[in-house]
């Protein structure tokens, strides 16, 4: 494969092989691309991968050795089952800085997803957690962390932060990564926080909702730096965002310990369906000297994370009905999905995610346009 800057081998180059010498009738960069292609293409099992390539076999030899032909499923599965999770992120953390080395990072939303298919009760293993960070202009996945559970993501939120070059970029977090340490690591990076405050973090919360008391009574309900409204209605829903927003944090009892605290902000979703109305209050801090409209945006665009990766992983490519189970392979798979998923959010197609990848597994020519940025020719 020539030596693109953006090329798969020219990132996973120093990717360490865990097989021992004699085993290894495969490269192991052929065995990651091949893998890369063929989930690309369509394929959700390791089965599925040794079948897509050797059916794609004349295509792979134009850029791969493939010395013993196409690997068995049994060699995807074992090579990603040992290979070193930390290695493989770090790899794909190069591969991504090289597709977003242009644009400046904005918004980047910070959420955890769990593999539910991953669950194993007779070998008492529970199911695989991961933190990712998403880039939302970007449509691309950043890292991700692998935890326990949900419970930890507050341990894995600043271990993926220090991964990620963040300078600039607007971090959203839900309530669980409130939290002292995680807003000043945020600032430390050059970054700003976002983040969602509920009963988890005490006092904090009734601080913020109290600081809104004097600001709903003078803010009158017209657009202004500090109170911006939405109101949409669609398949017989009608949905109203008001958001109003304060630097008045006098009231914030442990303001001095929140890096740079710098705005607080108040959510309000009115939601009617067949005449029932329901009303909920979020509240927000930030460092970030935000007005309301850029607040409301924000919030929303955090939700980027769910609709454009998480809902994307589960319906186009079926993560949670995935049944990959042992040592390192589920999360070194999802990796996989991930770094497949922003790729085919790269191509300038007006299609479907599912249909962008069915395209793919049958036109090797979008399939190099989405692996090169070009055809092969």
């Amino acid at each position: 494969m020539a030596a693109d800057p953006l090329s798969l081998t020219h990132h996973f180059a120093d990717l360490a092989d865990p097989r021992l010498d004699r085993t290894r009738a495969h490269d192991l960069l052929d065995i990651v691309v091949v893998a890369v292609c063929a989930i690309l293409g369509g394929a959700d099992s390791w089965v599925a991968v040794e079948v897509f390539g050797n059916a794609k076999l004349p295509w792979f030899k134009r850029f791969l050795v493939l010395r013993h032909g196409v690997p068995s499923h049994d060699t995807f599965g074992r090579v990603f089952r040992l290979l070193d999770p930390e290695q493989f992120r770090r790899c794909f953390l190069s591969w991504i800085e090289a597709l977003t080395s242009l644009p400046d990072l904005e918004h980047v939303a910070i959420d955890g997803k769990t593999l539910r298919g991953s669950f194993d009760r007779h070998a008492g293993q529970a199911a695989l957690h991961l933190v990712s960070a998403w880039a939302n202009e970007l449509r691309l996945t950043l890292g991700q962390v692998a935890v326990g559970g949900a419970s930890n993501e507050i341990t894995a939120i600043p271990k993926l932060l220090g991964l990620l070059e963040l300078s600039g970029a607007l971090v959203s977090i839900d309530a669980i990564g409130c939290q002292k340490e995680i807003a000043r690591q945020v600032r430390t990076a050059g970054a700003d926080y976002l983040l969602a405050v509920k009963g988890n973090q005490g006092h904090l919360c009734g601080d913020v909702a109290a600081a809104f008391t004097g600001v709903i009574e003078r803010t009158p309900l017209t657009p202004s730096p500090t109170y911006h409204c939405t109101d949409k209605a669609a398949h017989g829903r009608r949905e109203v965002r008001q958001c109003y927003v304060t630097d008045d944090l006098i009231g914030i009892r442990d303001r001095a310990l929140w890096a740079d605290l710098n705005t607080l902000g108040m959510v309000i979703d009115e939601r009617t369906v067949g005449g029932d109305t329901t009303q909920e209050a979020r509240y927000f801090i930030s460092s970030r000297a935000l007005t309301a409209a850029e607040m409301l945006a924000a919030v929303r665009g955090h939700w980027e994370i769910e609709n454009c990766l998480h809902w994307s992983l589960d319906v186009t490519f079926g993560e949670d009905a995935c049944r990959v189970r042992k040592d390192h392979a589920p999360e070194n798979l999802a990796l996989l999905r991930r770094m497949t998923l922003s790729l085919l959010k790269r191509a300038k197609v007006k299609m479907s995610l599912s249909m962008r990848r069915a395209k793919a597994g049958w036109d090797e020519g979008f399939m190099e346009e989405a692996l090169f940025g070009k055809r092969l020719g």
